[in-house]
C-alpha cells in the first residue's frame, strides 16, 4: 500500500486516505443569499465518488460582510446549515470525509468573482458592502478598510464558534480556519496589515489572538472529537511581513488549543509580492512549518502527478496532500492515482465497473 493510500486519523475520525480535496471557490450563490445550490452538490460529491480522502468546502462566510464575492456560500444561520446537510449525506455514502472552511474576507471581501472585470472593492449598486480590517490599510486597488474595534473582533471570533457548531450540526466531519491568502485572519497575522494597538496587535502573541481564540472557542463547544484544521499562509513573500518561523510557532499554539492538522499555503496579503511560483513550490513551508512546529501538515501548491504527491507523503514533508487543479481537471485523480500507484482500493464505485482505469483500449 502506497503511503498515499494509508489511513489518517485525526482525533476519532479516520480519513480513507491522505489524497485531500482544497477548497476551491466556486461563486456560484446566483441568489447571493449564501446558501449551497446543486451545483455544490455535483461539484463536492464528485471528489467524494472519485476516491477523495476529504474534501474542503470553498470558503465559507461566517457572516454576510465575510463573503469574498456576493456569490460565495454562508454559514451564518440555520437555513444555511439545512441546505448542506444533503451534500454531507452524499459524500458520506461514497466513503469521503468532508469539512468546511469557515472564512471572513475582511479588506478583501466584496469583490467580483475571477472571471468578471477585476474593478476592486464592489459598491453597494453592485451588491457589494462596506470592508473592515484590522487596521484602515488597504489591500492594493481596494477599498480601505474600516478597522474593526475590539468588542467587534470577540463578535467575529463568536461567528466563526457559531458557525463551527452549525457544521458539526449538519454532519460536517471537521472545520478548517482561514488564515492564509490575505483575509481576515491572516490580515491579523500579518505586521503588513496590522497596526493595532490593542490586545490584537504589536507582538506575534497578540497578532495570532484570533487564531488561536477561535480554537479554543471551537473545541471547547463541539467537544474533544470534533477536528480542527487551519489553513495559514506561511510567508507573505514580502520582506517584513508574515513568515514560516511565526507560522511554525503560531502553529504550535493552535495545536495546544485544540487544533490538529495545518494546511500549508503562502501569499495574499500583498499585490505586488514576487512569488516563485511552480510544481509543488509550496511544499518546502508545509516540511518546515511540521518540524519547527512539531505538528502535522497538508501540503499544497501545484502538486499535480500520483507520484509527486506520493513522495511529499512518503517522505515525511507533510501528513496529507491538497490538490486542487487536477481534481478540477480529473474528479476521479484519486482512483486515477491510486491505479498509476498500483493500489487496489475498495471504494471504486459499483456504478463505474466497466471502465476500470486498466482497462485497454479497443482496437
Amino acid at each position: 500500500m502506497a503511503t498515499l493510500f494509508s489511513p489518517i486519523t485525526l482525533r476519532r475520525t479516520e480519513f480513507r486516505n491522505r489524497l485531500w480535496v482544497p477548497a476551491m471557490c466556486q461563486y456560484s450563490v446566483e441568489k447571493r443569499d449564501g446558501v449551497p445550490t446543486p451545483w455544490h452538490l455535483v461539484h463536492l460529491g464528485s471528489f467524494a465518488r472519485g476516491g477523495a480522502g476529504a474534501i474542503v468546502t470553498e470558503a465559507t462566510a461566517v457572516v454576510p460582510e465575510g463573503r469574498i464575492s456576493p456569490q460565495d456560500l454562508g454559514l451564518w444561520n440555520d437555513e444555511h446549515k439545512a441546505a448542506f446537510v444533503p451534500i454531507v449525506d452524499f459524500v458520506h455514502t461514497q466513503g469521503a470525509k468532508i469539512g468546511v472552511q469557515l472564512a471572513h474576507a475582511g479588506r478583501k471581501a466584496s469583490t467580483p468573482r475571477t472571471w468578471e472585470p477585476q474593478n476592486g472593492t464592489l459598491s453597494e449598486s453592485e451588491h457589494g458592502w462596506p470592508v473592515v480590517g484590522p487596521s484602515a490599510i488597504a489591500f492594493e486597488g481596494y477599498d480601505t478598510p474600516r478597522a474593526l474595534e475590539t468588542a467587534e473582533v470577540e463578535e467575529v471570533v463568536a461567528a466563526f464558534v457559531a458557525a463551527a457548531v452549525r457544521a458539526q450540526e449538519a454532519g460536517f466531519d471537521f472545520v478548517e480556519l482561514h488564515a492564509a491568502h490575505g483575509y481576515l485572519m491572516h490580515q491579523f497575522l500579518s505586521p503588513l496589515s496590522n497596526e493595532r494597538t490593542d490586545q490584537y496587535g504589536g507582538s506575534l502573541e497578540n497578532r495570532a489572538r484570533i487564531v488561536i481564540d477561535a480554537v479554543t472557542g471551537i473545541r471547547r463547544a463541539t467537544g474533544d472529537d470534533f477536528p480542527i484544521l487551519v489553513r495559514f499562509s506561511a510567508t507573505d513573500w514580502v520582506e517584513g511581513g508574515w513568515n514560516e518561523h511565526e507560522t511554525a510557532t503560531v502553529a504550535s499554539w493552535a495545536r495546544d488549543a485544540g487544533a490538529d492538522l495545518f494546511d500549508i499555503s503562502s501569499g495574499g496579503i500583498a499585490a505586488h509580492a514576487d512569488i516563485p511560483v511552480g510544481l509543488g513550490y509550496q511544499v518546502p513551508f508545509a516540511d518546515s512549518v511540521r518540524r519547527e512546529g512539531h505538528v502535522e501538515t497538508g501540503a499544497v501548491g501545484l502538486i499535480v502527478g500520483a507520484q509527486q504527491a506520493q513522495e511529499i507523503v512518503e517522505e515525511g514533508q507533510a501528513d496529507v496532500v491538497f490538490v486542487g487543479r487536477e481534481f478540477l481537471r480529473d474528479p476521479h485523480f484519486a482512483l486515477r492515482a491510486a491505479f498509476e500507484l498500483g493500489v487496489e482500493l475498495d471504494y471504486y464505485p459499483q456504478q463505474y465497473h466497466r471502465a476500470p482505469f486498466h482497462a485497454p483500449v479497443p482496437a
